[in-house]
Parts: structure tokens; sequence; C-alpha cells
């Protein structure tokens, strides 16, 4: 048994079940795909549950994987003790029907004993108290004495989780030596001592629970085995925790060398620095795996994450942005087994240092608030922080309740968390509210609807064809046999009508029959069944006619346009920023697009010029658009882009333009680049954290944005009188330097007239100890003139104060400058400025040597500036 790195045992696992027939599978996302009962992934089994419950057949009988995993209902565990992490790797390795318990066990023991070499009298077997099959497995074929078989009972040995397939589980713990046992002679697995550690977990899928207790064999037995790759690094590096192991600890140690500390010194540095250990590293792979930070769901998990780490940071003495230091180290330490990350990094990093820096903008605000709260209910007696203030600190802060609760127990208090969640619900039922109904549809037709067989769909091929009406449904949405009037939802065997879906707008067109003309103003879909939306303009319909269906063909062809403009803009748009680059929404329809994609910044005119050159570059090349359907690991192999999350059948149609694009997209599209036409972007904005946004045009649309450019274009060369367009730079910067040379005539003559005014103020000028006081009120004097005056009274005079109040028609203004030697004396222009202004209802302030303020009442502005000698006195030293 020698020294093994966390990277390579991940290796040998994958190998040695490679040589045992499994085939390897790449981690999947930490993101749930299809699966709505988890945030996120937490188990190696997790994304496998669809082959083990039958929904979908396995690429192969037999799997291995090392899954990444995040588990967060320990948050607040995490750092407290150095068993708690939020990320760690599963491996395991799965078989769906094939082998069990015969080949599962001996392979568990070949690899560790042999593979890894770890002492086989180190290694001690659990399994289920009734399980005599894996008893003979482990004493008579690997020779496992059965004193070293522990049997415990179904609390520990026996997986199930309700009504369904489970069945008893075979452990391995491995022993770490006396020096850490209880001291008991009985002890072994199951104690509740560090000195016995499992390492190694074999799931027995082989009975069916009813739900009532009753178990029968299942035909069809699984094996799910699941084994911590960080676990197994502690056994094979000799160290006591996750921390230590070898990718860890260099985290750790850059935690360490950032924040000026020594680990194992301090508790309460010790602390600290596991939480941002454990925490970079999950948030560098949620982020990789699409997770963005906000305040709901996945995000906000994301978000609680990177901000606790911000926070214990801030308790290390880091008081500067580290985050993207650290995300760094995970990302080179883990990169081999994750190339992705690599792929990636720059948006990683450009995701962290955004959600830092706005953590960052906050966190000193809300902890002052916090400490003010606190402080409040230690002297009032209270030991519960309330709900209103916690859902304020969040609400308004961005404070995850977990930072607010940590906070709060260190200081021996508790908080309201029902009043917080109540708050909370409030909230999220007001968005809701505010949403709407948009289902519109009652439990019949909801029934009706869902009865009905999938519409053909024949529109990729042919704009008109002949249908035959299945159901009716009124203006109310209820069910009809038939209809004379007025607007309806009309649903056909078979459509060319494309619904709305993908981001692309359902058709519109016209349907008609003998006996009826129908104007057909959108189509949706639903689980396969098309909608019409129509309006019945003459005769009249019922259930079982058959009509001529018709798309209108221009607003398809522009429609088309856009959509084939959107698949074109995604490739641009990842050649310029980057492949981290995802679709996140998009809208298409006969006279935009609207796509929203991952990136973190605003776009320079740069950048977005470059994506729009590129974008009609293609268009101009006249590539070839083709619409291929294939298997979905066919086109996998091409490289074809899938949208993140989004649910896929085993055949996908795939679209290709030329070399530059190739996506999964259900949408309708122009054959060749070229009928595109032309492409321009006219806008370009954030949408939310994370999220930006492009609209753009096409075709003719594009036309009319440029034709309205120029009738702007020449309609200005008209008003600033420039012979024709091409002159208008030219003319624009004639006008530009006729308007610099008017204001140094002004600057100039402004400064004369505050010379020329400056001798009749000073006369009014009064000795206020060993300063002079001098007021004047200067009427309709603009006031760059006025604060040329004053700063020519505090440059010539320097034991001076002046108080100016300049009133125009339409506002009252105070200008109080001191000179240095007045300051030295205690004179302070803001306060005296705000003193006066007071007077007349205003307020106002500044600096001690210059400070401006705003006046109300007019009539009061003598009175002000009379107060003026007692304040400056009062000042003085």
């Amino acid at each position: 048994m020698q020294w093994t790195s966390l990277n390579e045992l991940r290796e040998k696992y994958l190998s040695f079940f490679e040589t045992k027939g499994h085939l390897r599978l790449p981690s999947f996302p930490l993101v749930p795909i299809n699966d709505k009962s988890l945030l996120l992934i937490n188990s190696g089994m997790a994304p496998m549950k669809k082959y083990f419950t039958g929904e979908e057949i396995p690429p192969r009988n037999r799997v291995t994987t090392c899954q990444k995993c995040i588990r967060t209902p320990d948050l607040d565990r995490v750092g407290h003790t150095a068993r708690h992490g939020t990320y760690f790797e599963m491996l395991g390795n799965f078989s769906f029907g094939d082998y069990f318990k015969e080949e599962a066990i001996p392979w568990a023991w070949e690899f560790l004993t042999e593979w890894l070499e770890i002492p086989g009298e180190l290694l001690w077997p659990s399994i289920y108290e009734n399980d005599e099959e894996a008893f003979e497995i482990w004493n008579k074929k690997i020779g496992v004495p059965a004193e070293r078989i522990v049997r415990l009972g179904k609390a520990d040995n026996f997986w199930e989780h309700g009504s369904g397939p489970c069945g008893p589980c075979s452990e391995i713990y491995f022993d770490r030596g006396i020096k850490y046992g209880c001291g008991s002679p009985d002890c072994k697995p199951g104690c509740d001592c560090d000195r016995f550690m499992e390492i190694w977990n074999n799931v027995f899928s082989q009975f069916n629970n009813d739900g009532q207790g009753n178990y029968t064999e299942l035909a069809q037995k699984n094996i799910d085995t699941g084994m911590g790759l960080e676990r197994l690094a502690c056994v094979m590096q000799g160290v006591d925790n996750l921390f230590e192991v070898d990718t860890v600890r260099k985290i750790l140690n850059t935690v360490c060398s950032i924040a000026g500390k020594e680990y194992g010194v301090n508790a309460k540095d010790d602390i600290s620095i596991r939480v941002v250990t454990d925490h970079i590293r999950s948030a560098t792979f949620m982020i990789c795996d699409g997770v963005i930070p906000s305040n709901e769901g996945r995000g906000y998990v994301l978000r609680r994450i990177l901000r606790r780490a911000c926070r214990f940071g801030k308790l290390l003495g880091i008081n500067r942005a580290f985050l993207c230091e650290l995300c760094e180290v995970v990302i080179g330490e883990n990169i081999g087994a994750y190339p992705e990350l690599g792929e990636k990094k720059a948006y990683i990093l450009k995701v962290i240092a955004t959600e830092e820096e706005r953590f960052d903008a906050t966190i000193d605000a809300g902890l002052s608030i916090l400490s003010g709260i606190i402080k409040d209910a230690e002297e009032a007696g209270k030991t519960v922080i309330s709900g209103e203030d916690c859902f304020r600190l969040y609400d308004t802060y961005g404070f995850p309740l977990d930072i607010t609760r940590e906070i709060v127990e260190e200081k021996g208090l508790s908080i309201d968390e029902d009043t917080f969640t109540a708050l909370m619900k409030e909230q999220k039922d007001r968005a809701r509210a505010a949403r709407g109904n948009v289902g519109g549809w009652d439990e019949g037709s909801k029934k009706m609807l869902a009865e009905l067989p999938k519409t053909e769909f024949c529109g990729y091929e042919l704009l008109s064809a002949e249908a035959k009406v299945l159901a009716i449904l009124n203006e109310n949405n209820e069910s009809v046999t038939e209809l004379s009037e007025g607007d309806f939802t009309l649903v056909l065997d078979r459509t060319p009508f494309y619904g709305e879906g993908g981001g692309q707008v359902g058709d519109v067109g016209i349907m008609t029959s003998d006996g009826a003309n129908i104007q057909v103003t959108d189509t949706k879909k639903t689980d396969g069944v098309y909608l019409h939306i129509c309006t019945l303009r003459d005769g009249s319909l019922k259930v079982g006619d058959t009509l001529t269906a018709t798309v209108e063909e221009s607003d398809r062809r522009a429609t088309m346009r856009c959509h084939s403009a959107c698949h074109l803009l995604q490739a641009a748009l990842r050649q310029v920023l980057g492949n981290h680059v995802e679709q996140a929404g998009s809208y298409v329809n006969r006279d935009h697009v609207r796509f929203d994609f991952t990136h973190f910044a605003a776009l320079t005119a740069e950048e977005i010029a470059k994506v729009e050159a590129i974008v009609n570059a293609h268009i101009l090349a006249g590539e070839p658009i083709t619409m291929t359907e294939m298997p979905i690991d066919e086109a996998k192999k091409l490289g074809a882009m899938a949208l993140f999350g989004e649910k896929y059948g085993k055949i996908v149609r795939v679209v290709r333009m030329g070399e530059f694009s190739t996506e999964f997209c259900g949408g309708t599209h122009l054959s060749n680049t070229a009928s595109i036409g032309l492409f321009k972007i006219t806008s370009e904005a954030s949408v939310a954290a994370g999220v930006r946004r492009i609209e753009a045009a096409t075709g003719n649309a594009v036309l009319e944005i440029l034709a309205s450019q120029q009738k702007l274009i020449n309609d200005t060369a008209s008003e600033l009188k420039a012979q024709n367009p091409s002159d208008l730079q030219k003319r624009a910067a004639q006008l530009q330097g006729e308007l610099h040379a008017m204001k140094k005539e002004i600057e100039s003559l402004n400064a004369k007239l505050a010379s020329t005014k400056l001798a009749s103020i000073l006369d009014s000028a009064v000795e206020v100890g060993s300063v002079r006081l001098i007021t004047a009120t200067l009427n309709d004097m603009q006031p760059d003139a006025a604060r040329s005056l004053a700063d020519e009274i505090k440059a010539t005079y320097p034991n001076a104060v002046a108080v100016l109040a300049l009133a125009t028609p339409d506002k009252l203004n105070f200008q109080a400058v001191a000179g240095k030697d007045a300051v030295s004396a205690g004179a302070h222009a803001g306060k005296l400025v705000g003193a006066v202004a007071a007077v007349t209802g205003g307020k106002g302030g500044g600096r001690p040597d210059n400070a401006m303020a705003g006046g109300a009442d007019r009539a009061k502005i003598a009175d002000a500036l009379a107060s003026a000698e007692a304040t400056l006195l009062g000042m003085l030293k």
C-alpha cells in the first residue's frame, strides 16, 4: 500500500472497471437533467435513476463513473468539523440487470487488495444481518474470517426509500488503527468511534417493497456501488480528513498564504480556512456546470456558498477580492479529469469576480446594520432576532439567512425563522399572483386534450395540407362539436403550422373548407397536440370536417430568416467571447431575433461589431443549411450543441450551417444562409446576473433600420447646415471649435466681470475676529462667474471668508469660501453656508475652504447674509 494521489486513484478505479467490461461515462453535470426532485446531483446513483427505473435504456448494462456531487444539508457545519464538506466525488460501478453479488463483491476486494495493495487484514466487510448469500461469498469465496464479517441491521445495511426497488448492502471498512478507537475490546464496524472508516458500499437491489412491508424478488437485479473518492484518498495518503488530501490541501495552503495564517495554530482560524477551501471547490464546479448566482433554487445555493466564503475570508483578515486566485488552484488541480474547467475558465472567474464584488459592496453595510440589531436586542434583554429584521437583511442587502444565523449564534442569540419563512412565502405569493393565470383551460378541456392523439407536423416539407378537425374549443376554452362565429382553438390530425416552441413563434395563416373561412392568428402546442388560435371569418365548422390549412409564406420565411440567423449568432458569440457562452433563452419572430446567453460582462462596441461581421460573412458566403434526423449519439459526435437541461429523445433533429454551426433544433429554417439577407444587432443589455441579451434584425427589417438611420443623418446634416451628409463630421468638428472658442471667451468675460464686482463688494467687508467677512447678493450673475469671483477672493485674501447669494429668477444658491489663514483660524465654509441657507429654508454644506448650498425663501436673503457674522464668530478659535 503506497501513497497515491487523488487524481491517480480516480483513474485507477475507472480503468479497473473498464477491464471488467464496464463503459466509462463522464460525470453527469451537477444540474440534474429532467429530474425535478433534486436541486443538485448528490450521489453517484442519482443520474442513473432513469436506468434503474426502466425509464431509459442505459448505453450498456455495465457502467462506471466518477460523479461530481454537492450536498448542502449540513452547510452550517462545514468548517466547524473536518468531516463536513459540500463538494465531493463519488466513484461508482453499476449493473443494470447484468452481474450481481457473485461478481460485485470479489471485484471490490480485488481492486482494494490487488490494484491498491491495501492489506486484507485491514479491511472489514459488513453485511445485512440476514444476507447469507453475501456472507458465503465473503467467507468462502474471498476467504475473510467469519469474525471479521460484521452483521448489521436494517438501519445500517438495507437500502430502501418508500415503496419500490430495495435491497441489502455490503460495506467495506478500513481499520485506521487502535489510536483512533474507543478502547473497547468489542470495537468493530458499527462502533461510533473513528477507528473504522467505511470506504465502499455495494447496494444489492434485489427486492420490491409494496409499501406495506412485503418484499418480493425482482426479476432484474441491479448493483449500485458508491465509494467516496476523497475518503479513499484519505486511506491511501494516510491523512485524517478530506482537507488533508493532496488536491484539497493545495487549495487550503493557498487560502493560508493569502490570509497570512498557518493551519492548525488557531482553532477559530481553522474553521474559516476550511469553509473557504470547501466552498471554492463547490462554487467552481457549480458555475462550470451552468449554475448562476441568484435568489432562487440552485442559484441561491451557489450564492450562499460564495457569500459564505467571502464572509469567512474577511474573518481571516482578507480585505480584498481573493476567490479568483483560489479558483485558479481548483481548476489547476482538476483540469485533467474535467477539461471543461479549462474551456470555461474565463467565464467561471468572471462569475466569481462579479459575485464577490457585488457582495463586497453590500456586506459592510449589512454587517453594520446586523451589529446594530444585535446590540439593540442585547440591550433590550432579547435572545431572538426578529424575522422581519432577518428578511430585510436578505431582501435589501442580499444577506443569506445562514450568514445572519451564524453571526447571531456567535453572539449566543437565535433568529425567528418562522416569521422569516412566512415573509419569504408572502413575497413569492405576490410574485406568483402578479404573473397571473396563464393556463386558462378548464379541467374538462384539459382532459379532452390529454386524450387526443399527437398532431402530425408536416410543416418542414409543406406550407399547405389537408387535415381533419379533431376538436374545437370555443372562446371560453370549452369543448364544442361545432361553431358558427367568434374566436376559438382548433385541433387537427395533421398540420403544416409550426407550434410555438424552441424560441420560435407559432405560424399564422388561413384554413378553408367548403363551409368555412378561418384566420389563424397563432399556433401553440402542448404535449404534442397543436393548438391553432383562430377566428371564424364566415361559415361554420364542426368536428370531423376536412379543411385545407395554409401557412402565410411571407411570415414563415421572415421567421426562418431570424431563426437561422439566431444559430449563426450563437456560433459567432462563442467564437468572439469563448465557449462558456450558452443559450439561456431565445425568441424569434418575423421582425427580430432576441437571444439570451451566459456571459458576465457587457459586450464592448468592438465585440458587437466583430460578432455582427462574422454573422454577415457567413450570410454572404451562401452556406448550405441542412436539417437531418439522426440518433442522439451520432449528433453528439458531430459536435452538435444542445440546449442545457433540455430533454431530447433517441432521435434528434440536427441543423447544420456549413461548417460553422451545428445545433439540435426542432424549428424551421432556410435552405441557405444567403437567404437571411442581412443581419444587424440593435441592442445588447443585461437581463439577469450572468445573462446578457442581444436583439437583432434580419432581411427587410435591416433595410428599414438603415433607411431610418439615413433619414436621421440627412435631417441632422440639414439642421447643422452641412452641404451634404458626408460633410457632417467636418461640420460637427467646426461647430465644436466654435463652441470651445465661445466658452473661452465667456470664461474671460466672467473673470473680468468678477474682477469688476470684486472691487465693489470688498467695500462691504467687516472684521470678525482675525478674519474679514465679505457678504454680497449677486443678482443674475452666471454660476461660472460667481465661482470665479469666489475663487479669486480665496486666492487673493488668505484671511477672508466670503458668503455670496446667487439669486436668479429660477433658483437661489449660496456660495461660501474661506482663505487658508481663515481656515486655520477656525472658519469652515461648509458649516457656515449650511447655517446661512437654513435661514431661507434651504440646506447644503461642503469642505472647510469651499462649499455650496441651496436656498428657498428669496425674501430672507438679507437676513440670511446678516446671520453669517454671528455664525462665523462662533467658529473662530
